[in-house]
């Protein structure tokens, strides 16, 4: 029997559990914050809007950038986490 370790089990198995479930706001937030990590899940917040886009309000204007640079991968991993086609897009704007 192969071990395998549960640090490289677990991305699977989340990602799994996850598509599965209901597409509900917190679904997308929790999605969010797997995909960005940390750092940037403390400065901005989430919501689905229409046409799969996902609208991204940072807490300061300079995070907008440094989030439509990594869209690329983080589409990426919202396709993981949440299924294909769910999120093609990310349009980021400045809390006021």
């Amino acid at each position: 029997m192969k071990v395998i370790p549960a640090h490289s089990a677990i991305p699977g198995v989340l990602a799994e559990v996850l598509r599965k479930a209901p597409l509900t706001p917190e679904k997308v937030s929790f999605a969010w914050r797997n995909a960005v990590g940390a750092a940037i899940a403390r400065v901005s917040a989430v919501e689905l809007g229409a046409g799969s886009v996902l609208l991204v309000t940072v807490s300061e204007p300079h995070w907008g950038p440094a989030i439509q640079k990594s869209a690329p991968m983080i589409l990426n991993r919202l396709a993981l986490l949440l299924g294909p086609g769910i999120v093609t897009r990310i349009e980021t704007t400045a809390s006021k």
